[in-house]
Order: C-alpha cells, then sequence, then structure tokens
C-alpha cells in the first residue's frame, strides 16, 4: 500500500454471478493506493489469519467494505471476519486504538430497488434502518463513519447506470481518501 492507503475488503459469496460488485472491486484495484482484499478467494475455508489482516487494516486510513446486502446483513464470511479480526482490546475497549480515526465506508448493493426500502415497500423499513450495525462497529472502534454508498436494484441496473456507478465509487473513494490526508 502507498500514500492514501486505502484497503477494500471486498465479500461477495458467488463474484462469478456478481454485475456489479466484481466491477467495483476491478476498478478499485486500478486506483493507486488501494488494495482490494478479496475474502472468499482468501479464505474459502473460513479460517481467517487474524494477525494477517489486522496488520493491513493497521496500515490503511481509510476501509471499504465493499460486498451485496444478504438477508439485510453482511455475508457470513464477513460476519466472521468481524467476529475474529476486531478484537477486543485492539479495536474497541480499554486502551485500543488500533482503528481511531480510520475512515469506514460502506460501498453495498441490494438486489430489491429502492422503493423495495421504504415503509410501504416490500422491506418495510426505509435503507437506513439496516445501517445500525455497520455505524455501531465503526463507533465502537473509534473510526470516521462515511455515508454509504449503495446502488439499489443491482440485479436490474442498465449497463450504463453500472459504469456511472464505478466511476461514482471511485470518485467516492478518491474523496474520501483525500480528507484522511
Amino acid at each position: 500500500m502507498t500514500a492514501n492507503r486505502t484497503l477494500v475488503i471486498y465479500a461477495h459469496p458467488e463474484p462469478h454471478r456478481s454485475r456489479v460488485n466484481r466491477r467495483l472491486a476491478d476498478a478499485a484495484r486500478a486506483m493507486p493506493g488501494v488494495l482490494v482484499h478479496d475474502l472468499y478467494a482468501l479464505y474459502p475455508d473460513f479460517y481467517i489469519d487474524v494477525a494477517r489482516e489486522q496488520a493491513l487494516i493497521a496500515e490503511a486510513d481509510l476501509v471499504v467494505f465493499l460486498h451485496p446486502i444478504r438477508w439485510y446483513a453482511m455475508p457470513s464470511l464477513l460476519k466472521e471476519w468481524t467476529d475474529v479480526v476486531l478484537e477486543a482490546g485492539w479495536a474497541y475497549g480499554a486502551g485500543a486504538t488500533a482503528l481511531h480515526g480510520k475512515g469506514y465506508l460502506l460501498a453495498v448493493t441490494t438486489g430489491g430497488t429502492a422503493t423495495t426500502y421504504t415503509p410501504a415497500g416490500l422491506h418495510g423499513h426505509d435503507f437506513n434502518a439496516f445501517l445500525p450495525p455497520y455505524e455501531q462497529t465503526a463507533r465502537l472502534c473509534g473510526m470516521d463513519w462515511h455515508a454509504p454508498f449503495v446502488l439499489h436494484g443491482a440485479h436490474h441496473a442498465s449497463e450504463e447506470e453500472v459504469a456511472a456507478h464505478v466511476a461514482a465509487f471511485t470518485q467516492r473513494i478518491a474523496a474520501c481518501t483525500s480528507k484522511a490526508t
């Protein structure tokens, strides 16, 4: 990692079926100072090298969590990663400052459209109602929460919408990174 260090934690259980997340990861890989860390490629057995992961995060100024929303939450391997890597005494709690001041950017896609994430929609709540676990993780770890970067209806987005979203994603990373310097 280099000058503006950004770590993208990419967690897609079926990247070969991804229309959007895979392209977002590829665009981030092409950016200077960005490391894309593909959890499903690295840990297919869910056995996570905690020391390695903590070392990578320690070097980063911005951590981007890139994944599809699955059952209103993060994919299972990312949940396991969170459980074992963000340890008490290292990521949070008495004397834990490893993540203080680092940026936290959630970049997600949903299968449902924006209108399905309304009180009258299929999911019965605004999308923001599903964000407290993410926000609280950032808060507990002393990280700076950035407004989420979301593409609703990813399965049905046009090629033009996907291309615009990918371009906006790289701009968003650059903007968050410039705030960290």
